[in-house]
């Protein structure tokens, strides 16, 4: 069966795009990005936008926007047994539309990838096919805030993921 992703969440000034790969199955469940209570992705924003990481879902979108960062993930549908990235089926990844994305969000200057699997899922399947202004966006390969990521702790994670603020207030 075909997993579905969700739509980006995002204002249409958006500086920056976080992208995952795909929302895991407690994700897909909860109808929310990032919604494992282990994943450390909204402890980590909470503390770059000093905003409470267990505030409703929608404010903590409404944050992000706010603060310029749109939030997305590289796969529309895939095949995936279960949450971790490595088993998704290669040949059963549809990507999401990123020449619209970026065609209305033109002020996106930096892409964030939530891990090796989003990073090797854009540059496989989208960016090749994206028109060259769009494929020159610079882009960084973040250590995933998914509990499977075992190898990092929470503060070391948050240091790695302090390059979003920072290009964000250096513009």
């Amino acid at each position: 069966m075909h997993d579905t992703g969700f739509p980006y969440s995002s204002n249409p000034d958006a500086k920056v795009l976080i992208l995952g790969s795909m929302p895991g199955k407690k994700s897909l469940l909860e109808d929310q990005y990032y919604a494992h209570p282990q994943n450390v992705f909204w402890p980590i924003m909470g503390q770059l936008f000093e905003f409470e990481e267990k505030m409703d879902y929608e404010k903590r979108l409404l944050c992000l926007g706010e603060n310029g960062v749109a939030l997305w993930d590289v796969a529309y549908q895939c095949v995936r047994p279960g949450s971790l990235d490595s088993a998704i089926k290669m040949e059963s990844v549809v990507a999401n539309n990123f020449e619209h994305f970026f065609s209305d969000h033109p002020d996106i200057h930096a892409i964030f990838f939530n891990g090796r699997k989003a990073e090797e899922l854009y540059r496989r399947l989208v960016q090749k096919n994206l028109p060259p202004a769009f494929q020159q966006i610079k882009s960084h390969l973040l250590p995933s805030t998914s509990p499977a990521n075992a190898g990092m702790n929470r503060t070391q994670k948050l240091d790695h993921w302090k390059i979003v603020r920072q290009t964000l207030e250096i513009g």
